[in-house]
């Protein structure tokens, strides 16, 4: 709104306006308020749930420290949700379509994961919301964004830019500052930059090729009006999947204080500079990488997602105030997946979210050995002491194929490894675009 509001206001010449145009000082505002508002209101929310009795129940699995944790509030997502949405209205550009794509998430996962929070706290249901409910929700949002990238005019990608005298000026001249505008913006301004080669494209970023880019067309069997639908039905089934795995594996992430959102921002901080190198004109051209017109409305959005994330870590880390309950958990999942998703980021995210990734694996590998060896000799048997992943380094005394560590890590310890594990992975994953 206040992005608006200075649009609005070019026209009286008021000094500093100009300071609205640039992705990366809105960006600034955007994860400054995030940080104070998710401070400012955490404090109260958690006195209401206090109030309401709205605590977490635990089960006795025999961590060190577990039942503390009993009665601590919970459903704190609501915290992550306002301290996003409210920067993200002040310093976006509201008719931005990758902005309002987010938007929705936000709100659809927030509701979604409210509504299975408040069947465990208040209907006394441990179980939530019935898996088929939640899974269908999920595709629904996947669904909805993959028809959106297919079927709108917005979401195109720009091939073989060309970079005209406009550009080379400004690089010449030093203008560094010009870099940073929106690239409409600053193409509508200067005739020099020449734009053509506007597609609806189903290319996304993959590293290790040349020029980072994969088709998916070229996993169509058919050539052709057919190949025109099929590649377009695949790379849709690609998305809903990718955003029903990231809201799943972020749900499975979410156990420690501090774990989930401490891992999530730091994804955001990634996210947040692909989609700004990537909605940049000149940057896209001189990384490679590919150019989409208006996604560096992203990063204003994943500014605000990360300063949410960190103002939540007051209250969060450990020892932790208030719990992100599945409220924040399917949230920061499904704004991730989606996020990447717009991006054409998708299939770097088993490299940046592979901390989501192994912990989902561990789940699934657990429950299977565990009913196999069970039909095969009489009793089941495991290969982590207990999963999640993060829940093997805290139990000892439990017969399984990996028992290292043999005692237990204290769960502050094992929640800062796993975020470092989380910044040398993010670290790779920038790294691997110029690998080709």
């Amino acid at each position: 709104m206040i992005y608006h509001l200075f649009q609005y206001l070019q026209k009286f010449d008021i000094p500093g306006q100009g300071l609205f145009k640039y992705l990366s000082f809105r960006a600034m505002l955007a994860s400054v308020a995030a940080i104070l508002i998710s401070i400012f209101i955490g404090r109260r929310i958690i006195s209401w749930l206090q109030r309401k009795q709205i605590g977490e129940t635990i089960r006795d699995l025999g961590l060190e420290g577990q039942m503390q944790k009993k009665g601590t509030p919970t459903m704190g997502g609501i915290i992550i949700i306002i301290s996003i949405v409210v920067p993200a209205l002040l310093f976006c550009d509201l008719t931005n379509v990758y902005l309002q794509l987010l938007l929705f998430t936000t709100l659809w996962c927030g509701a979604l994961g409210f509504a299975d929070d408040y069947i465990k706290v208040f209907k006394h249901n441990k179980e939530g919301l019935h898996p088929k409910v939640k899974l269908l929700a999920q595709l629904f949002l996947g669904l909805v964004i993959g028809m959106t990238v297919w079927l709108s005019n917005d979401i195109v990608i720009r091939e073989k830019v060309p970079v005209k005298a406009g550009v080379a000026n400004i690089v010449e001249k030093g203008d560094r500052d010009a870099l940073d505008v929106d690239s409409e913006t600053l193409v509508a301004e200067d005739a020099g930059w020449q734009m053509e080669n506007v597609v609806k494209s189903t290319k996304t970023t993959i590293p290790f090729v040349k020029d980072n880019e994969f088709d998916y067309k070229w996993l169509s069997p058919f050539k052709g009006r057919w190949g025109w639908y099929c590649k377009w039905a695949i790379y849709v089934l690609m998305i809903v999947i990718v955003i029903t795995a990231c809201s799943n594996g972020t749900n499975l992430t979410d156990g420690m204080d501090g774990l989930a959102a401490g891992t999530s921002a730091i994804v955001g901080v990634v996210l947040g500079i692909l989609a700004w190198v990537g909605g940049n004109l000149v940057n896209s051209d001189y990384l490679n990488i590919m150019y989409i017109p208006g996604s560096g409305e992203i990063a204003v959005f994943m500014a605000a997602f990360v300063g949410a994330l960190m103002g939540f870590l007051w209250y969060n880390s450990y020892p932790a105030q208030v719990f992100m309950g599945d409220t924040g958990s399917l949230t920061i999942g499904g704004i991730i997946g989606v996020g990447a998703v717009l991006m054409r980021k998708e299939l770097l995210l088993p490299i940046l979210c592979g901390i989501f990734l192994v912990e989902s694996l561990s789940v699934i590998m657990q429950r299977y050995y565990f009913k196999y060896t069970k039909k095969k000799y009489g009793e089941g048997r495991r290969i982590f002491k207990m999963s999640p992943l993060h829940h093997h380094y805290q139990k000892e005394g439990i017969p399984a194929l990996i028992q290292k560590p043999v005692h237990a890590i204290p769960e502050a310890k094992i929640v800062a490894r796993f975020w470092l594990i989380g910044i040398i992975l993010a670290v790779a994953t920038l790294a691997l675009l110029k690998v080709r």
